[in-house]
Protein backbone atom coordinates (compact mmCIF):
# COMPACT_ATOMS: atom_id res chain seq x y z
CA UNK A 1 0.00 0.00 0.00
CA UNK A 2 1.34 3.43 -0.94
CA UNK A 3 2.38 5.74 1.87
CA UNK A 4 -0.04 8.60 2.51
CA UNK A 5 2.47 11.22 1.41
CA UNK A 6 2.76 9.53 -2.01
CA UNK A 7 -0.94 8.82 -2.53
CA UNK A 8 -2.98 10.82 -4.99
CA UNK A 9 -5.44 13.03 -3.10
CA UNK A 10 -9.05 11.88 -3.53
CA UNK A 11 -11.97 14.19 -2.73
CA UNK A 12 -15.67 13.49 -2.51
CA UNK A 13 -17.70 16.06 -4.46
CA UNK A 14 -21.17 17.34 -3.53
CA UNK A 15 -23.31 19.95 -5.29
CA UNK A 16 -25.85 21.38 -2.87
CA UNK A 17 -29.07 22.90 -4.21
CA UNK A 18 -32.43 24.17 -2.97
CA UNK A 19 -35.25 22.92 -5.16
CA UNK A 20 -37.12 26.18 -5.72
CA UNK A 21 -34.01 28.02 -6.93
CA UNK A 22 -32.93 27.80 -10.55
CA UNK A 23 -31.32 24.39 -11.19
CA UNK A 24 -29.38 25.69 -14.19
CA UNK A 25 -26.13 26.44 -12.32
CA UNK A 26 -25.93 22.94 -10.79
CA UNK A 27 -24.71 21.14 -13.91
CA UNK A 28 -22.16 23.86 -14.64
CA UNK A 29 -20.93 23.79 -11.04
CA UNK A 30 -20.41 20.05 -11.20
CA UNK A 31 -18.46 20.20 -14.45
CA UNK A 32 -16.35 23.13 -13.25
CA UNK A 33 -15.30 21.62 -9.93
CA UNK A 34 -14.46 18.28 -11.54
CA UNK A 35 -12.35 20.11 -14.13
CA UNK A 36 -10.52 21.99 -11.37
CA UNK A 37 -9.75 18.74 -9.54
CA UNK A 38 -8.54 17.03 -12.70
CA UNK A 39 -6.27 19.98 -13.44
CA UNK A 40 -4.75 19.65 -9.96
CA UNK A 41 -4.18 15.92 -10.37
CA UNK A 42 -6.75 14.98 -7.72
CA UNK A 43 -9.20 12.10 -8.02
CA UNK A 44 -12.91 12.78 -7.47
CA UNK A 45 -15.62 10.52 -6.08
CA UNK A 46 -19.26 11.45 -6.70
CA UNK A 47 -22.47 9.88 -7.99
CA UNK A 48 -23.45 10.07 -11.67
CA UNK A 49 -25.30 13.23 -12.67
CA UNK A 50 -28.46 11.20 -13.30
CA UNK A 51 -28.55 9.79 -9.76
CA UNK A 52 -30.38 12.85 -8.40
CA UNK A 53 -32.35 15.78 -9.80
CA UNK A 54 -29.89 18.20 -11.44
CA UNK A 55 -27.00 16.07 -10.17
CA UNK A 56 -27.37 17.79 -6.81
CA UNK A 57 -28.21 17.03 -3.17
CA UNK A 58 -31.43 18.80 -2.26
CA UNK A 59 -33.34 16.30 -0.09
CA UNK A 60 -32.84 13.72 2.65
CA UNK A 61 -33.22 10.99 0.05
CA UNK A 62 -30.36 12.53 -1.94
CA UNK A 63 -28.30 12.82 1.23
CA UNK A 64 -28.78 9.11 1.92
CA UNK A 65 -27.68 8.17 -1.60
CA UNK A 66 -24.49 10.20 -1.35
CA UNK A 67 -23.74 9.16 2.23
CA UNK A 68 -24.01 5.49 1.28
CA UNK A 69 -21.76 6.01 -1.75
CA UNK A 70 -19.15 7.85 0.31
CA UNK A 71 -19.20 5.22 3.07
CA UNK A 72 -18.43 2.54 0.49
CA UNK A 73 -15.40 4.58 -0.63
CA UNK A 74 -14.35 5.80 2.82
CA UNK A 75 -10.88 4.25 2.60
CA UNK A 76 -10.15 6.38 -0.47
CA UNK A 77 -11.72 9.72 0.47
CA UNK A 78 -9.35 12.30 1.97
CA UNK A 79 -11.84 15.17 2.14
CA UNK A 80 -15.18 16.53 0.90
CA UNK A 81 -15.76 19.50 -1.39
CA UNK A 82 -19.27 20.89 -1.07
CA UNK A 83 -20.24 23.52 -3.64
CA UNK A 84 -23.34 25.71 -3.36
CA UNK A 85 -24.19 27.13 -6.80
CA UNK A 86 -27.39 28.47 -5.21
CA UNK A 87 -28.75 28.80 -1.67
CA UNK A 88 -28.47 25.06 -1.06
CA UNK A 89 -30.49 22.83 1.23
CA UNK A 90 -28.73 23.11 4.58
CA UNK A 91 -30.48 20.13 6.16
CA UNK A 92 -29.68 17.81 3.26
CA UNK A 93 -26.02 18.88 3.27
CA UNK A 94 -25.62 18.56 7.04
CA UNK A 95 -27.37 15.19 7.13
CA UNK A 96 -25.22 13.90 4.27
CA UNK A 97 -22.05 14.67 6.23
CA UNK A 98 -23.55 13.34 9.48
CA UNK A 99 -24.67 10.06 7.90
CA UNK A 100 -21.52 9.45 5.87
CA UNK A 101 -19.41 9.61 9.07
CA UNK A 102 -16.16 10.09 7.14
CA UNK A 103 -14.47 12.36 9.71
CA UNK A 104 -12.47 14.11 6.99
CA UNK A 105 -11.87 17.81 6.26
CA UNK A 106 -14.63 19.65 4.39
CA UNK A 107 -14.20 22.58 2.00
CA UNK A 108 -17.43 24.59 1.72
CA UNK A 109 -17.77 26.84 -1.33
CA UNK A 110 -20.57 29.27 -2.21
CA UNK A 111 -20.92 30.84 -5.66
CA UNK A 112 -21.02 34.51 -6.55
CA UNK A 113 -24.19 36.20 -7.72
CA UNK A 114 -23.93 38.37 -10.81
CA UNK A 115 -25.33 41.83 -10.10
CA UNK A 116 -27.11 41.84 -13.48
CA UNK A 117 -28.76 38.45 -12.79
CA UNK A 118 -30.67 38.73 -9.56
CA UNK A 119 -34.21 38.34 -10.89
CA UNK A 120 -36.41 35.62 -9.45
CA UNK A 121 -35.30 33.12 -12.12
CA UNK A 122 -31.53 33.80 -11.99
CA UNK A 123 -30.56 34.73 -8.43
CA UNK A 124 -28.37 32.33 -6.45
CA UNK A 125 -28.39 33.63 -2.84
CA UNK A 126 -25.44 31.34 -2.03
CA UNK A 127 -23.92 34.12 0.10
CA UNK A 128 -26.81 33.60 2.52
CA UNK A 129 -27.17 29.85 1.99
CA UNK A 130 -23.59 29.26 3.07
CA UNK A 131 -24.35 30.80 6.45
CA UNK A 132 -27.34 28.48 6.84
CA UNK A 133 -25.16 25.44 6.10
CA UNK A 134 -22.44 26.57 8.51
CA UNK A 135 -25.04 27.19 11.23
CA UNK A 136 -26.15 23.57 10.85
CA UNK A 137 -22.53 22.38 10.85
CA UNK A 138 -22.12 24.16 14.20
CA UNK A 139 -25.23 22.46 15.56
CA UNK A 140 -23.96 19.05 14.43
CA UNK A 141 -20.39 19.70 15.62
CA UNK A 142 -18.91 19.43 12.11
CA UNK A 143 -15.64 21.33 11.48
CA UNK A 144 -15.07 22.72 8.00
CA UNK A 145 -12.64 24.82 5.97
CA UNK A 146 -13.41 28.24 4.48
CA UNK A 147 -12.63 29.44 0.99
CA UNK A 148 -10.50 32.59 0.68
CA UNK A 149 -13.56 34.72 -0.07
CA UNK A 150 -17.02 34.12 1.39
CA UNK A 151 -18.25 33.53 -2.17
CA UNK A 152 -16.24 32.79 -5.31
CA UNK A 153 -16.50 31.43 -8.85
CA UNK A 154 -16.03 27.66 -9.07
CA UNK A 155 -14.17 28.06 -12.34
CA UNK A 156 -11.89 30.80 -11.02
CA UNK A 157 -8.19 30.81 -10.15
CA UNK A 158 -8.91 31.73 -6.55
CA UNK A 159 -10.99 28.61 -5.98
CA UNK A 160 -8.32 26.59 -7.78
CA UNK A 161 -5.78 27.79 -5.20
CA UNK A 162 -8.23 26.99 -2.42
CA UNK A 163 -8.58 23.44 -3.74
CA UNK A 164 -4.80 23.00 -4.01
CA UNK A 165 -4.34 24.16 -0.42
CA UNK A 166 -7.23 21.96 0.71
CA UNK A 167 -5.57 18.94 -0.87
CA UNK A 168 -2.44 19.54 1.21
CA UNK A 169 -4.59 20.05 4.29
CA UNK A 170 -6.38 16.73 3.73
CA UNK A 171 -3.07 14.95 3.18
CA UNK A 172 -1.72 16.39 6.43
CA UNK A 173 -4.75 15.37 8.48
CA UNK A 174 -4.92 11.86 7.03
CA UNK A 175 -1.18 11.37 7.33
CA UNK A 176 -0.99 12.38 10.98
CA UNK A 177 -4.10 10.47 12.04
CA UNK A 178 -2.69 7.15 10.92
CA UNK A 179 1.07 7.70 11.05
CA UNK A 180 3.51 4.89 11.84
CA UNK A 181 6.82 6.05 13.24
CA UNK A 182 9.87 3.81 13.45
CA UNK A 183 12.03 4.15 16.58
CA UNK A 184 15.37 2.56 15.79
CA UNK A 185 17.43 2.01 18.93
CA UNK A 186 17.07 3.22 22.50
CA UNK A 187 16.96 6.85 23.53
CA UNK A 188 20.52 8.07 24.11
CA UNK A 189 21.01 8.05 27.89
CA UNK A 190 22.32 11.60 28.04
CA UNK A 191 19.26 12.99 26.23
CA UNK A 192 16.42 12.78 28.74
CA UNK A 193 14.83 15.66 26.85
CA UNK A 194 13.80 13.17 24.16
CA UNK A 195 11.30 11.40 26.40
CA UNK A 196 7.75 11.16 25.04
CA UNK A 197 4.49 9.27 25.65
CA UNK A 198 3.67 6.45 23.25
CA UNK A 199 0.24 6.15 24.86
CA UNK A 200 -0.70 9.76 24.16
CA UNK A 201 0.45 9.29 20.58
CA UNK A 202 -1.60 6.11 20.20
CA UNK A 203 -4.65 7.94 21.52
CA UNK A 204 -4.08 10.42 18.67
CA UNK A 205 -3.88 7.58 16.13
CA UNK A 206 -0.07 7.55 15.82
CA UNK A 207 1.72 4.21 16.24
CA UNK A 208 5.38 3.85 17.24
CA UNK A 209 7.20 0.74 15.99
CA UNK A 210 10.43 -0.09 17.82
CA UNK A 211 13.52 -2.16 17.02
CA UNK A 212 16.77 -2.73 18.91
CA UNK A 213 19.84 -1.12 17.39
CA UNK A 214 21.77 -4.41 17.61
CA UNK A 215 19.20 -6.08 15.33
CA UNK A 216 19.72 -3.36 12.73
CA UNK A 217 23.51 -3.58 12.93
CA UNK A 218 23.20 -7.36 12.53
CA UNK A 219 20.98 -6.94 9.48
CA UNK A 220 23.42 -4.48 7.93
CA UNK A 221 26.40 -6.79 8.54
CA UNK A 222 24.55 -9.70 6.91
CA UNK A 223 24.12 -7.91 3.58
CA UNK A 224 26.39 -9.58 1.00
CA UNK A 225 28.67 -7.75 -1.41
CA UNK A 226 26.79 -9.38 -4.29
CA UNK A 227 23.42 -7.96 -3.24
CA UNK A 228 22.23 -5.87 -6.22
CA UNK A 229 20.39 -3.47 -3.89
CA UNK A 230 23.70 -2.75 -2.16
CA UNK A 231 25.37 -1.82 -5.44
CA UNK A 232 22.48 0.48 -6.29
CA UNK A 233 22.69 2.14 -2.87
CA UNK A 234 26.44 2.69 -3.29
CA UNK A 235 25.85 4.53 -6.55
CA UNK A 236 23.12 6.69 -4.99
CA UNK A 237 25.43 7.66 -2.12
CA UNK A 238 28.23 8.61 -4.49
CA UNK A 239 25.83 10.75 -6.53
CA UNK A 240 24.24 12.40 -3.49
CA UNK A 241 27.08 14.74 -2.58
CA UNK A 242 30.81 15.47 -2.67
CA UNK A 243 32.86 12.80 -0.88
CA UNK A 244 36.46 13.85 0.01
CA UNK A 245 39.25 11.76 -1.49
CA UNK A 246 40.49 10.49 1.88
CA UNK A 247 37.25 8.56 2.52
CA UNK A 248 37.87 4.88 1.74
CA UNK A 249 35.61 2.58 -0.28
CA UNK A 250 35.19 0.44 2.85
CA UNK A 251 33.73 3.41 4.74
CA UNK A 252 31.29 4.15 1.92
CA UNK A 253 30.36 0.46 1.74
CA UNK A 254 29.62 0.34 5.46
CA UNK A 255 27.39 3.39 5.15
CA UNK A 256 25.56 1.78 2.20
CA UNK A 257 24.91 -1.41 4.19
CA UNK A 258 23.51 0.55 7.12
CA UNK A 259 21.29 2.67 4.87
CA UNK A 260 19.96 -0.37 3.03
CA UNK A 261 19.20 -2.19 6.29
CA UNK A 262 17.29 0.83 7.63
CA UNK A 263 15.38 1.31 4.36
CA UNK A 264 14.32 -2.34 4.30
CA UNK A 265 13.14 -2.32 7.92
CA UNK A 266 11.11 0.86 7.38
CA UNK A 267 9.46 -0.60 4.28
CA UNK A 268 8.72 -3.92 5.99
CA UNK A 269 7.07 -2.12 8.89
CA UNK A 270 5.13 0.42 6.83
CA UNK A 271 6.69 3.41 8.57
CA UNK A 272 6.01 6.96 7.37
CA UNK A 273 8.88 8.51 9.32
CA UNK A 274 11.56 7.40 11.76
CA UNK A 275 13.88 8.39 14.58
CA UNK A 276 17.29 6.77 15.04
CA UNK A 277 19.78 6.35 17.88
CA UNK A 278 22.45 8.23 15.98
CA UNK A 279 25.27 8.22 18.55
CA UNK A 280 27.42 6.74 19.79
CA UNK A 281 26.65 3.02 19.84
CA UNK A 282 26.42 2.87 16.05
CA UNK A 283 29.84 4.49 15.64
CA UNK A 284 31.48 2.35 18.34
CA UNK A 285 29.94 -0.98 17.33
CA UNK A 286 29.38 -0.71 13.59
CA UNK A 287 31.66 2.08 12.46
CA UNK A 288 29.63 4.74 10.64
CA UNK A 289 27.28 7.66 11.19
CA UNK A 290 23.59 7.57 10.27
CA UNK A 291 23.16 11.21 9.20
CA UNK A 292 23.43 10.38 5.50
CA UNK A 293 20.81 7.65 5.86
CA UNK A 294 18.41 10.15 7.45
CA UNK A 295 19.23 12.82 4.88
CA UNK A 296 18.53 10.54 1.92
CA UNK A 297 15.25 9.31 3.41
CA UNK A 298 14.19 12.88 4.07
CA UNK A 299 14.91 13.77 0.46
CA UNK A 300 12.41 11.05 -0.50
CA UNK A 301 9.79 12.55 1.88
CA UNK A 302 10.33 9.87 4.54
CA UNK A 303 11.65 12.10 7.35
CA UNK A 304 14.05 10.78 9.97
CA UNK A 305 15.08 12.49 13.21
CA UNK A 306 18.25 12.24 15.28
CA UNK A 307 18.64 10.96 18.84
CA UNK A 308 15.45 8.86 18.71
CA UNK A 309 13.45 12.09 18.72
CA UNK A 310 10.12 10.51 17.83
CA UNK A 311 8.22 13.75 18.38
CA UNK A 312 10.71 15.52 16.11
CA UNK A 313 10.10 12.89 13.42
CA UNK A 314 6.34 13.46 13.61
CA UNK A 315 6.91 17.22 13.44
CA UNK A 316 9.01 16.74 10.32
CA UNK A 317 6.37 14.46 8.82
CA UNK A 318 3.66 17.07 9.39
CA UNK A 319 5.72 19.67 7.52
CA UNK A 320 6.42 17.22 4.68
CA UNK A 321 2.70 16.42 4.35
CA UNK A 322 1.74 20.10 4.33
CA UNK A 323 4.43 21.26 1.93
CA UNK A 324 5.42 18.30 -0.21
CA UNK A 325 9.05 19.31 0.44
CA UNK A 326 11.85 17.62 2.44
CA UNK A 327 12.03 18.84 6.07
CA UNK A 328 14.91 18.70 8.55
CA UNK A 329 15.39 18.45 12.32
CA UNK A 330 17.54 21.18 13.87
CA UNK A 331 18.65 22.52 17.23
CA UNK A 332 17.82 26.04 18.33
CA UNK A 333 21.55 26.31 18.90
CA UNK A 334 23.33 29.68 18.90
CA UNK A 335 22.70 33.38 19.22
CA UNK A 336 23.96 35.51 16.34
CA UNK A 337 26.05 38.31 17.85
CA UNK A 338 23.65 40.92 19.27
CA UNK A 339 20.96 40.45 16.61
CA UNK A 340 17.71 40.04 18.56
CA UNK A 341 15.72 38.24 15.88
CA UNK A 342 18.57 36.18 14.42
CA UNK A 343 19.79 32.78 15.62
CA UNK A 344 21.71 29.77 14.34
CA UNK A 345 20.06 26.37 13.95
CA UNK A 346 22.39 23.40 13.48
CA UNK A 347 22.75 19.65 13.47
CA UNK A 348 25.69 17.36 12.81
CA UNK A 349 24.74 16.56 9.26
CA UNK A 350 21.28 15.10 8.63
CA UNK A 351 19.71 17.76 6.37
CA UNK A 352 18.26 16.57 3.05
CA UNK A 353 20.25 18.11 0.21
CA UNK A 354 17.32 20.07 -1.23
CA UNK A 355 16.67 21.49 2.24
CA UNK A 356 20.23 22.80 2.16
CA UNK A 357 19.59 24.04 -1.37
CA UNK A 358 22.97 23.02 -2.76
CA UNK A 359 25.09 19.91 -3.28
CA UNK A 360 26.44 18.96 0.17
CA UNK A 361 29.71 17.49 1.31
CA UNK A 362 29.51 13.98 2.76
CA UNK A 363 32.29 13.34 5.25
CA UNK A 364 32.74 12.62 8.99
CA UNK A 365 31.06 13.82 12.14
CA UNK A 366 33.26 16.56 13.56
CA UNK A 367 32.67 16.74 17.32
CA UNK A 368 32.22 12.99 17.84
CA UNK A 369 34.98 12.22 15.36
CA UNK A 370 37.45 14.21 17.42
CA UNK A 371 36.54 12.08 20.44
CA UNK A 372 36.33 8.51 19.12
CA UNK A 373 38.15 8.72 15.77
CA UNK A 374 36.96 10.04 12.44
CA UNK A 375 37.33 6.66 10.75
CA UNK A 376 34.22 5.52 12.67
CA UNK A 377 32.16 8.57 11.78
CA UNK A 378 31.70 8.73 8.01
CA UNK A 379 28.23 9.71 6.87
CA UNK A 380 27.66 13.35 7.89
CA UNK A 381 25.96 15.63 5.35
CA UNK A 382 27.46 19.13 5.58
CA UNK A 383 26.42 22.43 4.11
CA UNK A 384 25.03 25.87 4.86
CA UNK A 385 21.33 26.29 4.21
CA UNK A 386 20.59 28.78 1.44
CA UNK A 387 18.51 31.87 2.08
CA UNK A 388 14.74 31.71 1.69
CA UNK A 389 11.43 31.48 3.54
CA UNK A 390 10.93 28.69 6.06
CA UNK A 391 8.32 27.22 8.40
CA UNK A 392 9.13 25.74 11.81
CA UNK A 393 7.05 23.33 13.89
CA UNK A 394 7.43 21.31 17.08
CA UNK A 395 5.14 18.68 18.58
CA UNK A 396 5.57 17.40 22.12
CA UNK A 397 3.64 15.08 24.43
CA UNK A 398 2.70 16.68 27.73
CA UNK A 399 2.08 13.96 30.32
CA UNK A 400 1.14 16.51 32.97
CA UNK A 401 -1.64 17.90 30.79
CA UNK A 402 -2.43 14.56 29.10
CA UNK A 403 -2.22 15.90 25.55
CA UNK A 404 -0.12 16.40 22.46
CA UNK A 405 0.86 20.07 22.21
CA UNK A 406 2.79 22.13 19.69
CA UNK A 407 4.06 25.47 18.46
CA UNK A 408 4.38 26.78 14.92
CA UNK A 409 5.64 29.78 13.01
CA UNK A 410 7.39 31.18 9.96
CA UNK A 411 10.63 32.97 9.34
CA UNK A 412 13.50 33.08 6.88
CA UNK A 413 16.90 31.52 6.36
CA UNK A 414 19.52 34.19 5.73
CA UNK A 415 22.88 34.46 3.98
CA UNK A 416 24.66 35.67 7.13
CA UNK A 417 27.98 33.81 7.55
CA UNK A 418 28.66 31.44 10.46
CA UNK A 419 31.91 29.51 10.73
CA UNK A 420 30.72 26.27 12.33
CA UNK A 421 31.05 22.75 10.93
CA UNK A 422 28.12 20.49 10.05
CA UNK A 423 24.70 21.60 8.89
CA UNK A 424 24.22 25.32 9.49
CA UNK A 425 21.07 27.39 9.11
CA UNK A 426 21.06 31.05 10.10
CA UNK A 427 17.42 31.89 10.77
CA UNK A 428 15.48 35.09 11.28
CA UNK A 429 12.31 34.91 13.38
CA UNK A 430 10.39 38.05 14.30
CA UNK A 431 10.13 38.50 18.08
CA UNK A 432 12.51 35.62 18.66
CA UNK A 433 12.78 36.38 22.39
CA UNK A 434 9.00 35.98 22.75
CA UNK A 435 9.18 32.59 21.00
CA UNK A 436 12.10 31.38 23.12
CA UNK A 437 10.27 32.46 26.28
CA UNK A 438 7.31 30.35 25.18
CA UNK A 439 9.55 27.35 24.43
CA UNK A 440 11.31 27.48 27.79
CA UNK A 441 8.23 28.21 29.89
CA UNK A 442 6.16 25.42 28.33
CA UNK A 443 8.57 22.50 28.50
CA UNK A 444 9.43 22.12 24.82
CA UNK A 445 12.57 20.43 23.56
CA UNK A 446 15.58 22.11 21.92
CA UNK A 447 14.87 20.30 18.65
CA UNK A 448 12.64 21.90 16.02
CA UNK A 449 11.50 20.75 12.56
CA UNK A 450 11.83 23.14 9.64
CA UNK A 451 10.94 23.11 5.95
CA UNK A 452 11.60 25.54 3.13
CA UNK A 453 8.65 27.79 2.21
CA UNK A 454 5.76 29.24 4.19
CA UNK A 455 3.20 26.55 5.05
CA UNK A 456 2.08 27.46 8.56
CA UNK A 457 -1.54 28.08 7.55
CA UNK A 458 -2.04 24.47 6.43
CA UNK A 459 -0.31 22.98 9.49
CA UNK A 460 -2.23 25.28 11.83
CA UNK A 461 -5.64 24.38 10.43
CA UNK A 462 -4.88 20.65 10.31
CA UNK A 463 -3.65 20.57 13.90
CA UNK A 464 -6.24 22.81 15.54
CA UNK A 465 -9.45 22.45 13.52
CA UNK A 466 -9.27 18.76 12.65
CA UNK A 467 -6.89 17.14 15.17
CA UNK A 468 -7.78 19.29 18.16
CA UNK A 469 -4.28 19.71 19.58
CA UNK A 470 -3.45 22.84 21.59
CA UNK A 471 -1.00 25.08 19.73
CA UNK A 472 0.81 28.38 19.95
CA UNK A 473 1.09 30.01 16.52
CA UNK A 474 3.92 32.52 16.81
CA UNK A 475 3.08 35.56 14.70
CA UNK A 476 -0.16 34.01 13.50
CA UNK A 477 -3.36 35.97 13.17
CA UNK A 478 -5.70 35.30 16.07
CA UNK A 479 -9.20 34.36 14.92
CA UNK A 480 -12.06 36.55 16.19
CA UNK A 481 -13.42 35.28 19.50
CA UNK A 482 -16.64 35.85 21.40
CA UNK A 483 -16.41 38.27 24.30
CA UNK A 484 -18.43 37.17 27.31
CA UNK A 485 -19.13 40.23 29.46
CA UNK A 486 -19.19 39.88 33.23
CA UNK A 487 -21.39 42.88 33.91
CA UNK A 488 -22.97 41.95 37.23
Amino acid sequence: MALTIRRKVTLGVVIGSRAFFSPAPCKDAREQVLAQLENLGFDAITLPFEATANGAVQSIADADLYADHFRKNADRIDGLVICLPNFGDEIAVAELVNRAKLNVPILLQASNDEVSKVDVHSRRDAFCGKISVTNNFWQYGIPFTETTSHTCDIWGEEFGRDLERFGRLCRTVRGLRGARIGAIGARTGAFQTMRYSEKLLQAAGITVVTVDLSEMMGAASAIKDSDPDLQEKLEKIKAYGRIPAHISPAQIGKQARWTLAVNRWIEENGCDASAIQCWRSLQDNFGCATCLTMSMMGEELMPSACEVDVMGAISMYALALASGAPPAILDWNNNYAYEKDLCVCTHCGNYPKSFIGDTPEISELDVLGETIGREKCFGAVKGKVKAGPMTYFRLSTDDRAGTVKCYLGQGDFTDDPFGMDGGIAVARVAELRKLMRFVTQNGFEHHVAMVRGHHADVVSEAVTRYLGWPMYHHGGEVEPQLFYPNRF
